[in-house]
């Protein structure tokens, strides 16, 4: 009998470490699977072949449930109830940031949280350089490519209003652009401004560069702003080097005198759209007044927007009897006198 009862009382233990190592090894594998559900809803990003970036706006007294609604909307996450348990477990629920943001469904919710509480917002200002020499086309380009305006779109928002706050633009013809105006240097942008305000910024700094005494200056010689900024868009163009500036401005302002065509190749390019230092044969016979080898006189307008040196260069050249240059590769201008220095010269270094 007790024999009997011996067997029982063990069968009963083994049946209840049995139970007891079920329940233990169902609450591992309910622990394992919570764990992988918050990695899966946590780390793993919604998308992570998805890079595209999209504008995320907090706005100012947001609280984290209204936020994370809003980046489960837009399916930045999966859930919003898991941002809002990893916030509160990280304790960051007071140092969400007010702004616009930039985030993608490539990111996970420990990466937005970190974008939006170290208040990485989308800039609202752009800081953009347009170099010496730039075109009007290459500016809008420019301006484009950093989100500002589209191409094209300065064109066409020249006003009235423009003329009559800028003296300097009443030599330029209702019919041409601003090219040459729209003064080279390092401009701050904010991302929603007008074009009519892009357009004053780079014209007020031209007004600015223009100082009174480049201006008497320039009456003094019974000159033009207009004609200046012409020579000077071509002089920034044709120039190596800045040293190189007041010679070639010399050297093109004595063929103006005598009647010489200018006979330079950068407004050429600016008829055909190319940028080879030297024009072909072919495009030297291109019937356009930008072809100073056929046209004489200054263009109709400047072929670039020059900056401050090429201009003073035009209104302060370098006196010389010299009425040709050229480039020899990778070696100072070579300046000539007569045509036929000129042609030894090209026989000596274009070879």
């Amino acid at each position: 009998m007790n024999n009997e009862k011996t067997e029982i009382q063990k069968l009963s233990k083994k049946r209840l470490f049995i139970l007891f190592t079920s329940f233990f090894a169902l609450l591992i594998l309910i622990f394992v699977f919570c764990v992988a559900y918050f990695w899966y809803e946590v780390y793993l990003p919604p998308d992570r072949n998805n890079t595209q970036q999209s504008s995320f706006i907090v706005q100012k007294g947001e609280t984290v449930k209204e936020i994370a609604a809003k980046l489960r909307v837009e399916n930045f996450i999966r859930s919003s109830f898991w941002f809002e348990v990893y916030v509160w477990y990280k304790k960051q629920g007071s140092a969400l940031q007010a702004g616009e943001y930039a985030i993608s469904p490539s990111l996970n919710i420990p990466e937005i949280l970190q974008i939006i509480t170290g208040g990485k917002v989308i800039p609202n200002e752009f800081q953009i350089t347009f170099p010496e020499g730039f075109t009007l086309n290459q500016i809008e380009e420019r301006l484009a490519e950093n989100g500002i305006v589209s191409a094209g779109g300065l064109a066409s928002e020249i006003t009235d209003d423009f003329y009559l706050q800028y003296k300097f633009l009443s030599e330029i013809s209702s019919k041409d652009s601003l090219e040459g105006f729209l003064f080279p240097d390092t401009y701050r942008f904010k991302k929603d401004i007008s074009k009519e305000d892009i357009i004053k910024k780079f014209l007020e700094n031209f007004d600015k560069k223009m100082t009174p005494e480049l201006r008497e200056e320039i009456s003094h010689q019974e000159k033009t702003i207009y004609q200046i900024v012409t020579l000077a868009s071509i002089i920034q163009q044709e120039a190596l080097e800045e040293k190189e500036m007041p010679m070639i401005a010399g050297i093109f302002w004595n063929r103006l005198k005598i009647g010489m065509f200018l006979q330079s190749d950068a407004t050429v390019n600016y008829a055909t759209g190319k940028k080879a230092r030297q024009a072909s044969a072919d495009d030297l016979k291109i019937q356009s007044p930008y072809n100073t080898y056929l046209y004489q006189g200054l263009p109709p307008t400047p072929i670039c927007n020059p900056g401050i040196v090429a201009i003073k260069a035009a209104i302060y050249p370098q006196a010389s009897d010299y009425l040709y240059f050229l480039h020899p590769l990778n070696s100072p201008a070579v300046y000539s006198k007569t045509l036929e220095e000129h042609n030894r010269n090209k026989a000596k270094y274009l070879k």
